[in-house]
């Protein structure tokens, strides 16, 4: 009897200096952060960015992964909110799905900031890029790379998501200009290379030496799309852009594998984020509540100043 009490006593402290770790400091800045899926090389190198910046200004990040799943990342707006956090930041995995995060953030009278990515509700702050811009600078150089002739397969993003449905918009744009283009076949890769290369062996098996392009909306599908064209010999009579310009793809752009992609600003929009929840935190009035970095187009002649980045 004695022992089970002791046991019982023992699992009572663990148990209070587990929930004591948990529980925040005082005046300690805590702020909440989903991320569509860390999966992604980019969405992380927005993550290490907001860390890197949290840690200069000594503020807590409690980071989750929704594993590109609207329903899970609402859930996990909902935990942050019963945790009290000072701040949330959101990098949306749809643009329908994921609004009522920011509903019920603001509901509860807790800023927050979208990154990288769009929802229909509008949030406190965002910061991220024109998705728009980078499909219409992909397509631009695609298209010339093409003398603006040919067949073409665009590979999407995760289907509903702002950048999706932005850069297809982009791309759609200037294949509009063109009448020579055409696209003939579209499909999701869910942003993933091993889906890509699955995708793009398919279409190498229906399309074969019909295809002319691939327009890859980021370049972890760009990559694996290279994988299966260089697996089955074509890759020097397809021209192949994608987008995001992660360390993979500017290397393959310098050895002339990938003829191009456009690059993202993933330090700018992982510090601008912690910045903007900074400022909402103290109640400072914002300049703007929307900050768009610019798209740049990477090729064989300027990828060097993007090594150095």
């Amino acid at each position: 009897m004695r022992k089970i009490k002791l046991t019982s006593l023992l699992m009572f402290f663990v148990v209070w200096i587990l929930s004591g770790c948990n529980r925040k400091q005082k005046n300690e800045i805590v702020i909440g952060v989903s991320m569509l899926s860390l999966q992604a090389e980019f969405v992380v190198n927005v993550k290490d960015a907001m860390e890197a910046s949290a840690k200069e200004k000594n503020i807590k990040l409690i980071i989750t992964d929704a594993q590109l799943t609207a329903e899970k990342q609402v859930q996990q707006i909902e935990t942050f909110i019963s945790q009290k956090v000072d701040a949330i930041i959101l990098n949306p995995c749809e643009v329908e799905a994921s609004s009522p995060a920011v509903d019920k953030a603001r509901a509860a009278g807790i800023p927050i900031i979208n990154v990288n990515s769009e929802t229909k509700s509008a949030p406190d702050a965002f910061v991220g890029s024109r998705d728009e811009e980078a499909g219409e600078i992909a397509m631009e150089q695609l298209a010339k790379s093409i003398n603006y002739s040919g067949n073409i397969v665009i590979m999407d993003g995760n289907m509903g998501q702002a950048a999706q449905i932005k850069r297809s918009k982009g791309a759609m744009n200037v294949v509009a200009k063109y009448p020579n283009l055409k696209i003939i076949a579209e499909q999701t890769a869910q942003w993933d290379r091993a889906k890509a290369m699955t995708l793009m062996e398919n279409w190498i098996q229906s399309y074969g030496s019909k295809i002319n392009a691939v327009f890859a909306q980021n370049d972890e599908m760009g990559m694996g799309a290279l994988q299966a064209l260089e697996q089955a010999n074509m890759k020097s009579k397809i021209v192949l852009v994608s987008v995001d310009a992660i360390a993979d793809a500017l290397q393959a752009v310098k050895a002339g594998r990938l003829n191009a992609t456009v690059y993202q600003d993933a330090k700018g929009q992982g510090e601008g984020a912690i910045d903007l929840a900074l400022k909402l935190i103290k109640k400072e009035k914002l300049d703007k509540n929307e900050t768009f970095i610019p798209f740049k187009l990477v090729t064989i002649e300027n990828v060097n100043d993007f090594l150095k980045k």
